[in-house]
């Protein structure tokens, strides 16, 4: 990790005027990274976020863009929903991090209440390619994404956290089944909606 950035990764923006007052890193996404990284040091094993957490969907998808600009994969495992964390590939998430230069944020729309446990993110993150561009649309290329995120009750600890619902993981879910999420409600009803 990068411990004295000066603006945070989420905060900056191609268009430089779009963000008045940038936040610093340290006032910003690395609290919720270090939690994260240090509890990943400390049991060696990657599970449920430990420490503090996203207070919403659009800080944690904040928080989520940083990690791939600091190359922090286990945030960005942690911060997945736990049954989907053992099926991502954390080798790909940091591979696939490095290789990216990364280029800024932009937060498109946010719908942070989406029926009783749901929020949405349209963001787009914009990236330079590796090639000698020579326009200014071959220069920032932007990955726009919808992303879908659920709020977990874990009843016996009384913790509620958010988690990225990553639409990419392979699982073998039927309908009717009871959601992955843990709300009890049937798949189909809740979360499946989202994953689809």
């Amino acid at each position: 990790m990068q411990p004295n950035l000066h603006v945070c990764p989420c905060q900056i923006h191609p268009s430089s005027s779009a963000i008045s007052s940038p936040l610093l890193y340290k006032d910003c996404c690395q609290p919720y990274h270090e939690a994260v990284y240090n509890d990943a040091i400390y049991n060696g094993e990657v599970g449920k976020a430990e420490g503090i957490k996203a207070e919403t969907a659009e800080r944690l998808m904040r928080s989520r863009y940083s990690a791939f600009v600091l190359v922090i994969p286990e945030y960005i495992v942690k911060t997945t929903l736990p049954a989907q964390q053992d099926l991502l590939d954390i080798e790909a998430i940091e591979s696939w991090a490095k290789e990216t230069n990364w280029a800024g944020l932009e937060i498109v729309a946010y719908t942070p209440k989406l029926g009783k446990r749901h929020a949405q993110v349209e963001f787009k993150a914009y990236f330079k390619p590796t090639n000698n561009a020579s326009t200014l649309e071959e220069k920032v290329q932007a990955h726009h994404e919808l992303s879908a995120f659920v709020k977990v009750t874990d009843k016996i600890n009384n913790d509620v956290r958010w988690y990225f619902l990553d639409p990419t993981v392979s699982m073998s879910v039927t309908q009717k089944q009871p959601c992955i999420c843990g709300s009890g409600e049937k798949f189909k009803r809740c979360c499946g909606s989202y994953l689809g």
